[in-house]
């Protein structure tokens, strides 16, 4: 076969270990697809019912994996499908590459009118992606592709962008496929001043607490050595979750790590942007700042920290460990932890026992390896400080984006990466049918998601808020939700209705060990509300 910019990107997903692409094909990739036939054996594509469903999929690979991950959309209207996805995957730091079509490279700009023309397409792209660029030039195509995967493979894992106009793929390059692969550059070291003044401030704290992001996902062995060495709480909001194992006692939602918040002396943020922290509920004078994170221009934001480390998280880490010397005791510290998070458990299981009960149903059904994907639905927000989770990559959150709807495609991109273990998604009525279409997908690749969806006939977040602020002045939040259970059989997808948690527990156990997709629907009315345990005061 001939060597052309459509063969050579083929070849370069392929030497860097990708192995699946998720994709919806069309006239303007149709040459790239041509060129991937024959190569399905390496390089597999996975195709879905919408743009959208290919890049949320792309997604929930790379956050179950924290592999990189790419998908292939064409322009215009299906590129913009897939920005929805491409936010939230910038916001949840995941590295995917996205291969993007393009009207000819000539007609760009001139408002011809074209098939799939939108004005600003790689503008909006570049403000998506932590790199874009694109391919026209044959002789430039390698270097090109080299470089988007250096910002892949290295320093803070965002998407990559790469547009390549129609009339491209078939211009002819020269290459060697085995010179494709790209290394990752080396992890940055800390300073060893950085990592002897870090000791300095940790042994000079009373009250130390810890605060994880998705930085910190591939960290967890170092993190929880850490915390035992200290005794310090360790938060995760969203992100994070997983870095801890929930039953250690050191492991606390946010809610208590805001009840001690006042009383800490010591803020450690390990790859985390800490804007609850240092925003929301505020920094004063006596409280020092440890802030370790890949990123520079995260340290600085909002308030500068006492000590800033821009450095690899697992580099500084190790380093961390061998310099710190025996600590003074805080076992007093210690015991106000476990005890602030045993009483904060007793309290939300009579606030919240509905949400908890349908959460627990869930948690026990689901071996401790198993993923849950969350959503912006009223179990879901309560998942964020009531869903215990055991181990790195099995708690999946849409981050500070917020994406509704997000929640069945993304698993089903984590339950096609990962399918040695069982993956949940959680969704309401009004989430579901955002990304509905991909139960088809889920039968025709066979995929094993188990989806839950908690039907209330209605955007339940909102009308929890309308109800409880505005006097249940209901405007626009009621809906009229079909039958998910003959939605999702009409897809060729096993599902089933249950009425109680007791019976979700079995069903999903049921489903669990079913090998294709399963969807369980489950009718709920109204629940209490948990703000007051998500959106928290100011305290410093």
């Amino acid at each position: 076969m001939t060597q052309t910019i459509a063969t050579l990107t083929v070849d370069s997903l392929i030497q860097n270990g990708i192995e699946s692409i998720y994709c919806v094909p069309g006239i303007q990739n149709d040459h790239f697809f041509n060129a991937l036939f024959d190569k399905q054996d390496k390089l597999k594509p996975i195709h879905t019912r919408h743009e959208q469903g290919a890049a949320y999929m792309a997604l929930g690979a790379a956050l179950a994996t924290g592999r990189p991950q790419a998908f292939s959309i064409v322009p215009g209207p299906g590129f913009l499908n897939g920005c929805a996805a491409l936010c939230t995957a910038y916001a949840l730091n995941a590295p995917l590459l996205g291969v993007i079509g393009q009207i000819p490279s000539g007609a760009i700009g001139k408002g011809l009118g074209l098939l799939h023309e939108i004005e600003g397409q790689f503008e909006i792209l570049q403000s998506l992606t932590k790199h874009a660029d694109r391919i026209i030039d044959g002789a430039a195509a390698e270097a090109q592709l080299g470089t988007a995967w250096q910002n892949v493979l290295s320093g803070r894992p965002r998407p990559v962008g790469l547009e390549i106009p129609v009339n491209a793929w078939l211009t002819e390059v020269n290459y060697s496929a085995d010179n494709l692969a790209i290394q990752a550059a080396s992890p940055k070291a800390p300073q060893k001043s950085e990592i002897a003044s870090a000791a300095e401030l940790i042994c000079a704290a009373k009250a130390p607490l810890i605060a994880v992001g998705s930085g910190a996902q591939d960290h967890f062995e170092s993190i929880r050595i850490l915390a035992e060495k200290l005794g310090a709480g360790v938060m995760a909001f969203r992100t994070g979750h997983g870095v801890m194992d929930s039953r250690d006692p050191l492991a606390i939602p946010m809610p208590v790590g805001h009840r001690l918040w006042k009383e800490c002396d010591l803020l450690i943020g390990l790859g985390s942007r800490l804007t609850s922290q240092k925003l929301d509920w505020g920094i004063d004078d006596n409280i020092k700042v440890l802030h370790i994170d890949i990123d520079e221009s995260t340290l600085c934001k909002i308030t500068k920290p006492t000590l800033g480390i821009h450095a690899d998280l697992g580099v500084s880490l190790k380093e961390l460990l061998g310099a710190l010397p025996p600590q003074p005791d805080r076992s007093p510290w210690r015991k106000r932890v476990t005890e602030t998070k045993e009483a904060f458990a007793n309290e939300i299981q009579s606030k919240l026992a509905p949400q908890l009960s349908w959460l627990g149903a869930i948690r026990n059904a689901l071996p401790d390896e198993g993923i849950f994907v969350d959503e912006l639905t009223q179990i879901g927000y309560v998942s964020r400080f009531g869903f215990p989770s055991y181990l790195p990559r099995t708690f999946l959150s849409t981050g500070y984006q917020g994406t509704l709807g997000y929640g069945i495609a993304t698993a089903l991109g984590a339950a096609h990466a990962r399918p040695d273990v069982p993956v949940v998604s959680i969704t309401g009525d009004g989430g579901a049918m955002f990304t509905i279409a991909e139960l088809a997908t889920a039968a025709h690749h066979n995929i094993p998601l188990n989806v839950v969806v908690m039907n209330d006939n209605a955007f339940g977040n909102v009308k929890s808020i309308q109800r409880d602020k505005y006097d249940a002045r209901y405007i626009a939040s009621e809906l009229t939700s079909p039958d998910f259970v003959k939605v999702a059989e009409g897809c060729g997808v096993t599902a089933t209705r249950v009425h109680s948690p007791e019976a979700l527990e079995a069903q999903l156990r049921l489903a669990i060990a079913n090998p294709g997709p399963n969807l369980i629907e489950v009718p709920v009315g109204d629940f209490p509300s948990p703000w007051e345990y998500i959106l928290m005061p100011k305290l410093r």
